[in-house]
């Protein structure tokens, strides 16, 4: 039996009314996943302060912000003879199937371009780094490709509930371990706290993958018509909120809180980090309503914004 494809009825508060032009800047920053490139860069942030580090370079943003936001295009690159789609963002990429194709090309070079200036300047550094480091970070991009298929006959995008988990830690790799390896070839022997290094990782790699499983919501009736095992599709929408959802954000804020401890964190430092675990909670608790996709894009992506702005914060002002 096949599912109805729908589109939800409810868009974050206020954008019900917002004007036609202000409707397309929206659409547009979050269509074209530039606003993704926007997290890239700062969680990338977020984990140089968080663990105390330099910045790295800024041909490295740059590299990251482009990488994200042509990676993320590829899925929804059509061409502008498709045919009308119900789904508002495929028909926005119908739309504006030029732009795309042209921003895919400018971000192409300047991405390219940053690396190969970064390959330059910092090259030379690249057989001081310990084997395992290299291991770890090609794990990265390789869990990237596979998730495409890339022409293999394995694609991770289509193993069901694995996606979430390989999404996560593609996003936990690229913002948590790759910028730390990028620091540690322009500066040298800069090696953060190993502790703190490991559950910044894994605390990104969980927030990322109930980020992901809140996203599979909305896919619901595709995933079911595909046969795509994901959460949802196998327990149900109520089930995959109240007993995968929440479970796992509770077991994540209340490691976080001993992890804090044991690392003698400040009131205020705890207080920012452990906000964005409430705000996604309450966003999980909420989803059993029908939402329209802008809702996705904007407040549960939003949410990653928030963790990036509570643990720069918490790291400036806790200490």
């Amino acid at each position: 039996m096949r599912l109805p494809l729908y589109e939800n009825s409810c868009l974050p508060l206020g954008f019900e009314k917002a004007s036609k032009e202000n409707m397309r800047a929206i659409q547009f920053l979050f269509f074209s996943n530039y606003f993704l490139g926007l997290l890239a860069l700062m969680l990338s942030l977020e984990t140089a302060f968080q663990l105390d580090l330099p910045f790295a370079s800024p041909a490295y943003y740059v590299l990251v912000v482009s990488a994200v936001i042509v990676y993320y295009t590829v899925a929804y690159t059509i061409p502008a003879t498709a045919p009308v789609s119900r789904n508002p963002r495929t028909e926005w990429y119908r739309q504006h199937a030029f732009f795309v194709r042209i921003s895919q090309l400018v971000l192409s070079m300047i991405g390219l371009g940053s690396a190969l200036l970064l390959l330059v300047q910092y090259g030379k550094n690249l057989t001081s780094l310990p084997f395992i480091d290299y291991v770890f970070i090609a794990l990265v991009p390789l869990a990237g490709l596979l998730y495409y298929g890339m022409g293999l006959t394995l694609n991770l995008r289509d193993t069901g509930w694995l996606k979430a988990f390989v999404i996560g830690f593609v996003w936990a790799g690229c913002v948590s371990l790759m910028p730390v390896f990028e620091v540690q070839l322009e500066h040298g022997s800069v090696f953060p706290n190993a502790k703190l290094e490991i559950w910044l990782f894994i605390k990104n790699w969980m927030f990322c993958t109930v980020n992901a499983i809140m996203f599979d919501l909305k896919d619901y009736a595709d995933d079911a018509n595909r046969q795509l095992k994901t959460f949802v599709v196998q327990f149900g929408l109520r089930k995959t909120i109240y007993f995968i959802l929440i479970p796992l954000l509770l077991i994540g804020v209340s490691s976080f809180f001993v992890f804090a401890s044991v690392q003698h964190f400040s009131t205020l430092r705890i207080a920012f980090n452990a906000l964005p675990y409430f705000a996604l909670l309450a966003v999980a608790y909420g989803l059993h309503h029908r939402r329209k996709i802008l809702y996705y894009l904007v407040v549960i992506d939003g949410l990653l914004l928030v963790k990036a702005c509570c643990g720069i914060a918490g790291s400036y002002f806790g200490g």
